[in-house]
């Protein structure tokens, strides 16, 4: 049985691809750095057993490191999903310069710093390990085009999509596969309103964003099933809202 971590499992994107890695029987270690009682509930709606959580702050390289040795201490890893990331609005031209000195260094610590001390702990195991592992980060289509509201997410992205095709370059000869997944907006609990705006819909080919559903199946299927010459992609789920070439 494949055990893969998740983090930013609470809910969300993150509950999407735990659930449906657990259909799959994947055994899952969730990771959560806020609401636990989120976590739990994710927690409870899958599949299997042998599942756990796991707390840590993704801005702190010591408990990444304490993270990834906790989920590994009983079994070895096979999947990593670097999924937990932050969205923190600073627009340059209405953000203090102390709020926006503060998102930079949050968001990037979260979503790309801290991604990147998991994943090197991730590849530094499986690359010893029978078989290797996978590595799938979730990023967005912000890496692309910009969030001018956010630029620290779209940036940090952006970074994230670079590292990562640098990690598939680095570890496919040790059977370590790396993938990115980047959606547009997706229909969550958080975002639930907005998502409804005529702006965000008009920019919709679909007439709808996509689901959390259909962003974890792309993950899913880079965590199992991707063959190994698509080590290095990045794969764009958003309804073609944002095409590239």
């Amino acid at each position: 049985m494949p055990r893969a971590l998740v983090t930013g499992a609470s809910g969300g994107i993150g509950a999407a691809i735990c659930q449906a890695l657990a259909r799959r029987g994947v055994c899952l270690v969730l990771h959560y750095q806020q609401g636990r009682a989120a976590a739990e509930r994710t927690l409870q709606s899958l599949d299997g057993s042998g599942h756990e959580l796991l707390q840590a702050d993704l801005g702190d390289a010591a408990a990444i490191e304490q993270l990834w040795r906790t989920a590994s201490e009983q079994a070895q890893v096979d999947v990593l999903i670097n999924n937990a990331g932050i969205f923190p609005d600073h627009p340059p031209l209405s953000s203090s310069y102390p709020q926006w000195t503060a998102a930079w260094q949050r968001t990037l610590a979260v979503n790309l710093i801290g991604a990147a001390h998991l994943s090197y702990c991730a590849a530094r195991s499986m690359s010893e390990q029978p078989g290797g592992g996978r590595i799938v980060s979730v990023s967005s289509r912000g890496a692309f085009r910009g969030e001018p509201s956010a630029p620290a997410y779209a940036a940090s992205k952006a970074g994230l999509n670079a590292f990562s095709q640098s990690l598939a370059k680095a570890l496919a000869a040790r059977a370590v596969y790396v993938f990115v997944v980047a959606p547009g907006w997706v229909a969550t609990t958080r975002v639930a309103a907005k998502v409804q705006e005529p702006a965000v819909l008009a920019e919709q080919p679909l007439g709808r964003v996509a689901t959390a559903e259909e962003v974890a199946g792309v993950v899913s299927f880079c965590a199992l099933e991707a063959p190994a010459s698509m080590t290095g992609a990045i794969l764009d789920v958003n309804g073609a809202s944002y095409l590239r070439s």
